[in-house]
């Protein structure tokens, strides 16, 4: 045999030899990639999960909140619409409203009542001269101090 070829030879074993010690490192080394790759498409699956329940979650809120706000204005409105009603109580307690209390058909039967509205003069009296409860306590204490001058009184000082 030639020198040439016992070289070969030996270059080729060494070769071989070494193809035989990197292929081990080299089948683990492409294991723990195959392992990261897999690890990396369990990571996104699991992060797009997430992500899908926080926006589900978001959109949920954001419909609590404005049935919140619906709401809140629904109250309001149903404490306006007390107070309405807290003031016409108030105005028929007073008399105030005593003319929404008879229909029209019924107008002669309370004639002269405060419920008749047209029976009042300029000054806030009915047809008998006596108060109507439509004037602010201001002008009715105004019209007594004008009767006690008109009758000789003078108003206490």
């Amino acid at each position: 045999m030639s020198t040439g070829l016992i070289i070969v030879i030996v270059v080729v074993a060494i070769i071989l030899l070494a193809v035989l010690v990197l292929m081990p490192r080299m089948r683990e080394k492409a294991r723990v990639q195959k392992r990261e790759r897999e690890l990396g498409q369990r990571r996104d699956a699991v992060a797009g999960q997430h992500r899908e329940v926080a926006e589900s979650r978001e959109n949920e809120a954001q419909k609590a909140e404005r049935e919140a706000r619906m709401a809140q204005k629904n109250a309001e409105r149903q404490r306006a619409d007390a107070e309405v009603h807290q003031e016409r109580a108030s105005m028929h307690e007073q008399g105030q409203a005593d003319h929404e209390l008879i229909d029209d058909s019924e107008r002669d039967r309370f004639a002269g009542t405060s419920a008749d509205a047209g029976a009042r003069d300029d000054d806030g009296r009915d047809d008998a001269g006596s108060r109507t409860g439509r004037e602010s306590e201001f002008e009715q204490g105004r019209d007594v101090g004008h009767e006690e001058e008109r009758s000789g009184r003078t108003p206490r000082q």
